[in-house]
């Protein structure tokens, strides 16, 4: 398969949907993928790239605030931006991040504003316009971008015609609903998990402003 297929949508857009769906379809595919933050920072490629080997496709943070980079060391990439109404958007979004400062949340919404329940404003901005540079970055490529909105009903016919895939004789998977994110935070296994991703965040955050990695982007939104 020429280049790779890449998710240039938000989390909490339906990207947990896109990913099984690409499974379904026999698309190997990498999710989230924190440890892939400094050497993003970095401008290590040949450390993205081993990463990244043997994966069809990518989705999720921190790929899809990554994806120009993508474009330029997969050519021949298919993109999918996946979007939704940004108020249910970002009350997914800030019940899905909580009060947990995460490094990879400091590059994406900016320094001291990674808690969206904390700065709406600043949030929905960098969400909207995000969408809006995906949509201009690909302005004069149309073959090569497909916008998906799962809460409006897209669904199969949409993904496999831009795929060049048959339609799969089962419903499109929808994961990550709200209803059953709210009860997994309820076991003790995910609060120590949290406990675990606040130390390490904690940390990571501390290495990268003392070695002076952040992005100018980051500092001044």
């Amino acid at each position: 398969m020429e280049g790779k297929i890449i998710g240039a949508g938000f989390q909490k857009t339906g990207t947990s949907t896109l990913r099984e769906a690409l499974k379904i379809l026999g698309y190997k595919v990498k999710d989230t993928t924190p440890r892939a933050l400094i050497p993003i920072l970095r401008g290590n490629t040949s450390r993205i790239k081993k990463i990244l080997e043997g994966y069809d496709a990518m989705e999720d943070t921190p790929w899809f605030f990554y994806y120009k980079e993508l474009d330029h060391m997969y050519p021949g990439s298919k993109f999918i931006l996946t979007i939704r109404d940004e108020e249910s958007w970002y009350r997914s979004v800030s019940k899905h991040i909580g009060n947990l400062k995460a490094a990879h949340h400091e590059w994406i919404y900016g320094r001291g504003k990674s808690i969206p329940a904390e700065n709406k404003e600043n949030t929905i901005e960098v969400y909207s316009h995000h969408n809006r540079e995906v949509l201009k970055y690909f302005e004069n490529r149309p073959d090569d971008l497909l916008v998906l909105d799962f809460t409006k009903g897209d669904s199969w016919d949409k993904l496999c015609k831009f795929l060049g895939k048959e339609v799969p004789e089962i419903s499109l998977p929808h994961y990550n609903k709200t209803s059953e994110t709210e009860e997994l935070k309820k076991s003790t296994r995910y609060k120590v998990r949290q406990l675990r991703h606040r130390m390490k965040n904690n940390l990571k955050i501390f290495y990268i402003t003392l070695r002076g990695w952040w992005p100018e982007q980051a500092k001044n939104k």
